[in-house]
């Protein structure tokens, strides 16, 4: 199964696990109190009103009179006002206790995936941290507020209404109560099952739920293939499971809902049954008959929600496990403690203590191995890059053109050796201090919800208008923005989603100049725009990377003739390393690719050319 499956871990309760929740709870102690208080009054109260019922038959009903009923009605008013109060002071705490700790867990837990390093959100799925971040944060605030105290508030009223019941008739009432015991486990052998059988119906949902997505997402694919007949197919057989478990499950329903009613039944048969002859012989009363009828039918329904209570903190077990699970996980990079206390954490820098950076960079007999992997892709590396010097990293899909970055950007740390930033190993100074001095600009760029203004402005907050016009002139991108209806103040949408892909990428390119960092990495950034706004990066690259140290990723050979270092990758291993000129000399693979490329380039031009002509 997979391991980020929402419903694969535990199935029995490790109390260790919902300790280390504890501390959630720590800050609202008095509202707990309160609120379990307020559970256990509420109980008393509605533990009375039976007794409420004795008290009118005795006294005014048997007698037919009505001496002392105003205060008899005083009386029952002033309890009914007493529960409600309680039970508002019981929803205001609980509300406060779940929306409080569902509040700081979700900060907690969003602080922290913050720290995560690149290699957990490579291997992560979004919709599983998303799901932590979310969804068992309310569950946990759920469990510590509503759920506990419903817990207390059932638990005494069960207490209540058994000693009421023991001190009207110790035989009626064992009579009674002996049906307790069977009820519980009953619910208790039918709640696991139904626990079990709901857990296979959402496994089975979330299929149905993917298939759709991926299905509407890929629909334009499945009417290019002509395939969806197959896939057709294949939805009505994920579909034909869900109704099969659903069915189970609701199977399970219907009978367990009958056998409780059963024993419910027996109970108020048996009081139906002894009542009228206990009464006859005089060891009953009929005013006290009626609050054992009266507790028979309520009994019932708390018993089952005490059940129901445990099994929905079995239910969230593997809620508590995925989110200490995401609290235990530690960042594969991270500063050492000294390093902390000089220069700070991510979220108490001390920038103060942070030199300035050149940008001369030295790898020194450096290995490197991924976390997930034991094949080296890099084995005693060296090599020195001068502040200012552009350095392209150039290869096929997937030969692994990223990792040198990867290293330099501390994304990962070298197995073996270690990587000098002016001559000083970076792993002694902060890897904030070195994210500050970064400026990316990604493959697939990223925008975030806002304004084209704010997202350029997103590394340098503080930045004024006048700076971000010139970092979109300097990305070739103000013309673009000038011609939308709102400017620099034109919403983005989700993802940038109002944008086409290239002038999303011309928004990052000038979100990257403005953050003005002294090591620039340009990672495919023409790879998926069209050919005009291919032609506008380029003509600014030079440009742009003038006294930075910089690292172009590219596929297209064309754009990094200029660069100072050629370094070719292949699966994983650099095969080859110089200058344009001189890797071209060595007809090697460089110059197997590039002339590979001119060949498409001028068939292109050449196909091109003719028609136009037509």
């Amino acid at each position: 199964m997979d391991r980020h499956d929402e419903y694969a871990l535990a199935d029995h309760l490790d109390i260790s696990q919902w300790k280390r929740l504890f501390k959630y709870i720590t800050p609202y102690r008095k509202d707990m109190i309160i609120l379990l208080a307020a559970a256990v009054a509420t109980a008393f109260f509605d533990a009375l009103f039976p007794l409420m019922t004795q008290m009118a038959i005795a006294d005014f009903i048997q007698p037919r009179q009505l001496k002392g009923f105003g205060r008899f009605v005083v009386l029952f008013v002033t309890l009914a006002v007493m529960q409600g109060v309680f039970n508002v002071i019981y929803s205001k705490r609980a509300i406060v206790i779940e929306m409080g700790v569902g509040r700081d867990m979700r900060y907690d837990l969003f602080s922290h995936v913050q720290t995560l390093s690149l290699d957990y959100f490579n291997r992560t799925p979004v919709g599983f941290i998303l799901a932590r971040i979310m969804s068992d944060t309310n569950s946990m605030g759920a469990i510590f507020s509503w759920r506990l105290s419903d817990f207390v508030f059932n638990l005494a009223y069960i207490l209540f209404a058994s000693f009421n019941m023991l001190r009207l008739n110790r035989l009626l009432a064992c009579m009674v109560l002996a049906t307790v015991p069977p009820i519980a486990l009953l619910a208790g052998y039918f709640r696991r099952r139904l626990l079990k059988a709901g857990r296979a119906v959402r496994r089975q949902n979330s299929l149905v739920t993917a298939s759709y997505n991926e299905n509407i997402n890929g629909a334009v694919t499945i009417k290019e293939l002509d395939c969806a007949g197959r896939i057709n197919r294949q939805f009505e057989d994920i579909n034909r499971e869900m109704k099969r478990k659903s069915l189970a499950a609701k199977r399970l329903e219907t009978v367990f809902f009958p056998c409780i009613m059963v024993i419910s039944s027996a109970a108020l048969a048996t009081v139906l049954g002894m009542g009228p002859a206990m009464v006859a012989g005089g060891s009953l009363d009929v005013a006290s008959l009626a609050v054992f009828i009266s507790y028979t039918f309520t009994l019932i329904d708390p018993v089952e929600h005490l059940i129901r209570g445990l099994t929905q903190v079995l239910a969230l077990q593997a809620n508590v496990e995925r989110v200490n699970r995401l609290i235990d996980t530690r960042p594969t990079v991270a500063d050492s403690r000294q390093v902390e206390e000089i220069y700070g954490d991510v979220y108490r820098p001390k920038k103060e203590n942070w030199e300035p950076i050149k940008g001369d960079i030295k790898f020194c007999d450096v290995s490197f191995k991924y976390p997930d992997s034991e094949k080296y892709v890099l084995e005693h590396f060296n090599l020195e890059i001068p502040a200012g010097t552009c350095v392209a990293i150039v290869g096929a899909t997937g030969a692994g053109k990223s990792t040198l970055v990867n290293l330099v950007c501390r994304f990962f740390e070298p197995t073996e050796g270690k990587i000098l930033i002016d001559g000083v190993d970076y792993r002694s100074r902060s890897y904030l201090w070195l994210e500050s001095n970064l400026s990316y600009v990604l493959q697939t760029p990223h925008l975030f919800s806002g304004t084209i203004a704010d997202n350029i402005r997103y590394a340098n907050p503080s930045a004024s208008m006048e700076q971000v016009i010139r970092a979109a002139k300097q990305a070739q991108a103000h013309d673009f923005i000038q011609k939308l209806p709102d400017g620099y103040d034109t919403p983005v949408g989700q993802g940038g989603d109002r944008l086409s892909t290239g002038q999303k990428q011309l928004v990052s390119i000038a979100r990257a100049i403005l953050a003005d960092g002294r090591i620039m990495v340009m990672d495919e950034a023409t790879s998926s725009v069209d050919t005009k706004t291919e032609q506008l990066i380029n003509s600014m690259t030079d440009n742009l990377l003038k006294n930075r140290t910089s690292f172009i990723i590219a596929h297209r050979l064309s754009t990094v003739k200029n660069a100072d270092v050629i370094i070719v990758v292949d699966e994983g291993k650099i095969v080859e390393m110089g200058t344009h000129a001189q890797l071209l000399r060595l007809h090697g693979q460089y110059y197997r690719m590039y002339t590979g490329q001119w060949e498409e380039d001028r068939q292109k031009d050449y196909f091109d050319t003719l028609k136009a002509k037509a």
